[in-house]
C-alpha cells in the first residue's frame, strides 16, 4: 500500500488533474451545436466557448506557472485544479451562453496545471522515475484530448452535455483534495514577486494575438480587427521583450527561453501543436460529412468520436513506453520519429480517406506520432533549465503548443472552407490542400527535432548528475 508522500501516489494525483484538464479542452469542440442549440445562440456566440477557453489558459499557463516556482508548486497546483472545478461546476449549470463562456475562462485558469504537474515531478520523484514519469504524464495530454473527443458523443447523447462538464469537475476536485492531503510542498522555491509589467504585457500579446487568429476566418483575414489585433500584438510582443531584457526580476528568463535545448523544443511544441489540434478539430468534421458530398461517411458524432479512439489508445502506449526508447535511442530520434508518424498520419488523411478503416488506421498512427513526441518534449525543456525554473520553461512550452493549436485551426477552417458545395458542405480539395498543409508542418517540427541538442551531463558538487542543455 502507498503511504502519504509517496513517489506512486505523487505521480497519480498529478496525472488525474492533468486528465481532467486534457478532457475538458476537447470535450465541447464535437458537441458545440448541442451546446448552442440547448442554450438558443448563434453559432457565432457559440464559437466563444472555445476561444474564451483558449484565451485564459493561454495567459494563465506561463504565470501560473512561474507563480509555482515562486510560491510553491503544490500550492498553485491546488489552486489551478480549484479554479478548473469552479469552472466546469458553472459550466454544467450554466442557464446561458454569457454565464457558460465565464466558466470557460475560469477552466482556462486551470491551464497551470500543466507545468506545475512537471515542475511537482521533477521536484518529488526520485532522479531514476522523472523521465518515466513526466513522459507518461505528457502523454496524457494528447490521449486526453482525442477521449474527449471520443466520449463526447455518447456522453452527451445519453446524460446530456452537461455532465461533459460535470464528470471532468469531480475528477479535478478529487485531484485538488489529494494534492492538498498526500503531495508534499517542493522544497524547491525562489520567493520571488512576479513583476507586474511583464505579466500585463503577456496577457496583451497571447490575448491580441490569439484572438486576432482565432476569429480571422470569421472577420476576413485583411479585415481591419484581425489588421490591427495582430498589429497590436506584434508591438506589444515587442516591448514585452524589452521589458524582459532590461528588468532586473523578469516574469520569463528570456536568456533562459534563449538556451539552443529550451527554444528548439519550443519551435517543435509550435509545430506539432499546428499540426495536432488542427487535425483532431477536422478528421471528425470530415467523417461526419455526409457520402452524397463525394466523400466522407455521414458519422454521427458518437461514431466520429470512436473513430479516434485509435489515437487515445497510441497515444497512451507511448506513453508507457516512450522513456524507455529515448534511453535506448535518444530523446532527439524519438521527436523526430513522432514527427514522421505524424507526417504520415495527416497525409493519409489528406488523400488515403476513402474507407473507415484507413481513417481509423491514421487516427493510430497519429496517436503514435503525437504521443512520442508529446511524451518527450517536457523531458527535453526540464533537461535544458535548474530545477527552480521548471515551472516557467514548461508553462511557455505547454503556451507555445496552445499558440500552435489556434494558428494551425484558424489557417484549417480558411483553407477548408475556402471553396463550398451547394450542399454547404466544403469540397472535397478543401480537406486534401488543409491536411497536405498540416503534413508539412509536421514534417517542419520533425526537421525541427534534428537541432534539439543531446543534453550533456554534468555533476554537482554533490554528486548529483544533472542534464542542462544549452
Amino acid at each position: 500500500m502507498p503511504t502519504p508522500h509517496s513517489p506512486r501516489l505523487t505521480f497519480a494525483i498529478v496525472a488525474i488533474g492533468v486528465c481532467s484538464y486534457s478532457l475538458l479542452q476537447s470535450v465541447s469542440v464535437p458537441t458545440m451545436p448541442l451546446i448552442q442549440a440547448e442554450l438558443e445562440t448563434s453559432q457565432a456566440t457559440a464559437s466563444w466557448i472555445l476561444t474564451a477557453f483558449l484565451l485564459s489558459a493561454s495567459v494563465a499557463t506561463p504565470i501560473i506557472g512561474r507563480m509555482g516556482d515562486s510560491f510553491g508548486k503544490r500550492r498553485m497546483y491546488v489552486w489551478s485544479l480549484a479554479a478548473l472545478t469552479a469552472g466546469a461546476l458553472l459550466a454544467a449549470a450554466a442557464p446561458s451562453i454569457e454565464v457558460m463562456i465565464g466558466a470557460r475562462v475560469l477552466q482556462g485558469l486551470g491551464g497551470g496545471t500543466l507545468p506545475l504537474a512537471f515542475a511537482i515531478l521533477r521536484d518529488e520523484l526520485p532522479k531514476e522515475r522523472v523521465a518515466g514519469a513526466i513522459a507518461l504524464t505528457s502523454s496524457l495530454l494528447s490521449m486526453g484530448f482525442a477521449a474527449g473527443i471520443v466520449l463526447a458523443g455518447p456522453v452527451a447523447d445519453t446524460l446530456g452535455f452537461r455532465a461533459l462538464f460535470l464528470l471532468p469537475a469531480l475528477v479535478a476536485a478529487g485531484a485538488a483534495i489529494g494534492a492538498l492531503k498526500l503531495v508534499p510542498e517542493s522544497p524547491v522555491v525562489t520567493r520571488e514577486a512576479i513583476p507586474l509589467l511583464p505579466a500585463v504585457l503577456l496577457a496583451g500579446w497571447l490575448v491580441a494575438l490569439l484572438l486576432g487568429v482565432s476569429r480571422a476566418p470569421a472577420w476576413g483575414w485583411t479585415s481591419p480587427a484581425t489588421i490591427g489585433l495582430l498589429g497590436t500584438a506584434a508591438v506589444l510582443v515587442a516591448a514585452w521583450i524589452r521589458v524582459e531584457w532590461t528588468v532586473r526580476q523578469p516574469l520569463v528568463d528570456l536568456r533562459l527561453m534563449g538556451r539552443r535545448g529550451v527554444w528548439t523544443a519550443n519551435l517543435v511544441a509550435l509545430l506539432i501543436g499546428i499540426a495536432m489540434y488542427a487535425s483532431f478539430g477536422f478528421i471528425p468534421q470530415l467523417t461526419q460529412t455526409p457520402s452524397s458530398a463525394g466523400y466522407g461517411f455521414g458519422a454521427s458524432v458518437t461514431v466520429a468520436g470512436y473513430m479516434m479512439l485509435p489515437t487515445a489508445i497510441t497515444s497512451f502506449l507511448c506513453g508507457l513506453i516512450s522513456a524507455r526508447l529515448a534511453d535506448l535511442i535518444g530523446m532527439r530520434r524519438i521527436l523526430v520519429i513522432g514527427g514522421l508518424l505524424t507526417a504520415v498520419s495527416l497525409a493519409m488523411v489528406a488523400f488515403v480517406h476513402d474507407e473507415p478503416w484507413q481513417m481509423c488506421v491514421a487516427a493510430g498512427l497519429s496517436g503514435f506520432g503525437t504521443g512520442l513526441v508529446f511524451a518527450n518534449l517536457a523531458n527535453a525543456v526540464v533537461a535544458a533549465v535548474p530545477p527552480e525554473h521548471t515551472g516557467v520553461a514548461t508553462g511557455m512550452n505547454a503556451n507555445i503548443r496552445t499558440v500552435g493549436g489556434t494558428i494551425g485551426s484558424a489557417v484549417m477552417t480558411s483553407v477548408v472552407t475556402a471553396e463550398t458545395l451547394p450542399s454547404g458542405y466544403p469540397a472535397e480539395q478543401g480537406y486534401i490542400n488543409g491536411f497536405g498543409f498540416l503534413t508539412v508542418v509536421a514534417l517542419g517540427a520533425a526537421l525541427a527535432a534534428m537541432l534539439i541538442p543531446l543534453a550533456p551531463r554534468k555533476v554537482t558538487p554533490a554528486g548529483r548528475e544533472v542534464t542542462y542543455a544549452n
